[in-house]
């Protein structure tokens, strides 16, 4: 691990987390393999990629959320 990736990688880089309307948003350029992580992460709750290349986590619920971003 590198000091690049701890500085800009989810979920270390805290400092590009926001919560909006109780959504949690990172700040990044993210891939499936991040969406795997955050699954295994936050249980129950739903992560998607958004258009900006960030990682949502969304509350629990049905369905596939819509990015906020």
């Amino acid at each position: 691990m590198t000091t690049e990736v701890l500085l800009t990688r989810w979920p270390t880089a805290g400092q590009k987390v926001e919560l909006l309307n109780g959504v949690l948003v990172f700040a990044g350029d993210f891939d499936e393999r991040d969406l795997e992580t955050a699954r295994r992460t936050y249980p129950g709750r739903r992560p998607v990629l958004n258009a900006d290349g960030g990682l949502e986590v969304h509350p629990a619920g049905p369905g596939v959320p819509t990015p906020l971003v």
